[in-house]
């Protein structure tokens, strides 16, 4: 880089330092704080038609936002709070096509009836439950509201689910690649995404069962939700997507309205004087019920693929890495800080490296052995190495919809010689022994490395079963049943042992109170670790050596247009060095 270069981003860099601390020091003069009131009579505001991330990544320039995005956790911890509070007479929710995991759908519907017991009124609006696409999710999570209004236009697309998985043997054929993967055992199926053409047997069964589950879980909060039968329900989703006339006809929803006349009918029943104010306004104003308290719990999360050495959000395909390094060490500042009486630990991943995996789970070990039980809460998915991480836990706590599960393992290479003859390019080498070549694409397996390959499969299955058994407290021969590589919902993984509990992170953070003796009346804090880095250190980072320079990323346009096949070929287990040995393959429910 040129020198004159250097001095111009240095400059640059100083006078964004400066801006920054300077922003921040406004606010935290008298009167420069939040200046959001909550009004004597509060309806509050959410909109459910945007992504709920688990956590968001530090971003230096968060400090000039007017309102911070809205995590799963900030929705949770708000309407707690927000039902306790004399001055919110209700919520409303706008609907649609939510970009949220099926997991996290019940967790804000858990969330939204604990709201409703509070005697406060809690309605869902949506223009329309699926517009040419699916609508199943998003209406499930409306029908935990007790009333339910939809835009005259608008229709209700609840038509059963579809899983439906790509295989790419024959694309494979066609390119010369032959897949050599071997799998611990038959329902460790990502690898039949390149062996072969269509389900096994044993992928079609577990599959089979997952969507089963999952579905017989909305249809009964439907049910419950609508006040209607379930054997009613299925037979509606057998004739959907459901006209919106229809839809009220059935009592799928109360009425029909656009916004403005629902806003208006809300603001009726509230009073006159009522205000409407958005959730991520009013957890400005009031903070979360976790910020304070008598005792101080860890909050660690574990998001994305497992990988060896630092972990973080990659913005190229706007996802998450847990990287052993960063997982670990936030365990050990949480064990050796004497404030902290126990550790919650959020764990969203389809696994990845099993010595990353191991890692971490040696962590969990030692905090435990320290005196600090930990307590797993689920998201979406905590299958494979994103299992593993979490087995050695005092309890497990999942949603009735998590996909968990998949203590299996799988590995191999793509052998592709025939496809680079293909294209007239050729290969030569020189080696220094027989097994040199042991990774190598350019040719298959010998028969003495397939045998010590199996090995190595066999060693780390073992491993795997026998941590289950122990974490679990079950006999290896029951581990070695349920195991097998299949993924279970977390309805399914608690009937066998796999999980303790059903519920979100407030029912995690119950369950480490009870485990760390704290009493009912106490107050807790949730603190997470590692601490985050305010919007100063971030931006100074940004300057740092360790840190990319702004020009070496794609552009936004190129980023949107090529994250949803990276992100296909990421959870693939295709992009990276160690994505497949404990890793759940894709899975797409719609």
């Amino acid at each position: 880089m040129k020198r004159s270069t250097k001095i111009s981003l240095a400059l640059l860099g100083g006078l964004l330092v400066l801006a920054v601390g300077a922003l921040a020091a406004l606010r935290l003069l008298p009167g420069r704080g939040s200046t959001v009131k909550v009004p004597s009579r509060t309806i509050l505001t959410l909109n459910l038609e945007r992504s709920l991330p688990e956590s968001v990544p530090e971003d230096p320039f968060s400090a000039f936002r007017a309102e911070a995005p809205l995590t799963l956790r900030d929705v949770t911890e708000m309407l707690e709070r927000a039902g306790s509070d004399e001055h919110v007479s209700g919520l409303v929710a706008r609907v649609g096509a939510a970009p949220i995991g099926l997991a996290q759908s019940q967790e804000i519907r858990d969330a939204v009836k604990a709201f409703r017991t509070k005697k406060k009124f809690a309605v869902a609006y949506s223009e329309t439950f699926g517009e040419f696409g699916p609508g199943n999710g998003a209406y499930y999570v409306a029908t935990a509201f007790d009333e339910i209004w939809l835009q005259p236009s608008g229709d209700v697309g609840l038509n059963g689910l579809v899983l439906e998985v790509p295989f790419l043997r024959g694309a494979l054929d066609k390119l010369g690649v032959k897949p050599e993967y071997g799998q611990r055992h038959e329902y460790k199926n990502a690898m039949n995404l390149f062996t072969d053409t269509r389900f096994t047997p044993a992928y079609r069964e577990a599959e089979q069962r997952l969507l089963d589950s999952i579905w017989g879980q909305m249809v009964s909060g439907i049910a419950e939700g609508r006040k209607i039968p379930p054997e009613r329900v299925r037979a509606l989703a057998e004739g959907g997507p459901i006209l919106g006339t229809e839809a009220k006809e059935a009592r799928l929803v109360d009425g029909l309205a656009y916004w403005d006349e629902t806003s208006e009918k809300l603001k009726s029943r509230a009073g006159p004087d009522a205000e409407f104010l958005s959730l991520s306004k009013y957890r400005d104003a009031e903070g979360s019920p976790y910020d304070s308290g008598t005792h101080t719990f860890a909050l660690i999360h574990g998001l994305g693929g497992v990988s060896r050495g630092r972990g973080g959000y990659n913005p190229v395909l706007d996802s998450w890495t847990m990287g052993s390094e960063t997982v670990a060490s936030a365990f050990r500042k949480a064990v050796k800080d004497p404030d902290v009486k126990a550790i919650v630990f959020r764990v969203d991943s389809p696994g990845g490296s099993y010595v990353a995996s191991d890692t971490i789970w040696r962590e969990v070990a030692r905090a435990r052995k320290a005196g600090k039980p930990v307590v797993v809460s689920m998201g979406n998915v905590a299958a494979s190495g994103g299992y593993f991480v979490a087995m050695n836990a005092d309890r497990i706590v999942a949603e009735p919809a998590t996909i968990t599960g998949s203590i299996g393992v799988l590995a191999g290479k793509f052998v592709t010689p025939a496809m680079w003859e293909k294209l007239g390019i050729t290969f030569d080498q020189v080696e220094t022994g027989a097994n040199a070549n042991f990774w190598n694409a350019s040719r298959s397996f010998s028969e003495a490395e397939w045998a010590r390959f199996n090995a190595w499969l066999d060693r780390i299955y073992d491993d795997f079963t026998t941590k289950v058994a122990e974490g679990r407290k079950l006999p290896k021969e029951k581990v070695l049943e349920i195991a097998k590589g299949r993924v279970w919902t977390g309805e399914d993984a608690k009937a066998r042992g796999l999980v303790d509990e059903l519920g979100g992170l407030a029912t995690a953070v119950r369950a480490a109170r009870e485990a760390a003796k704290i009493p009912a009346a106490d107050t807790v804090r949730l603190v997470p670790f590692p601490r985050r880095r305010t919007p100063f250190e971030s931006l100074m980072a940004r300057f740092s050596a360790d840190e990319e320079p702004a020009s070496s990323e794609p552009s936004a346009r190129a980023i949107e247009e090529l994250r949803p096949l990276l992100r296909k070929l990421e959870s693939a287990g295709l992009l990276g060095p160690e994505g497949g040995v404990l890793r759940l393959p894709p899975v797409e429910i719609r």
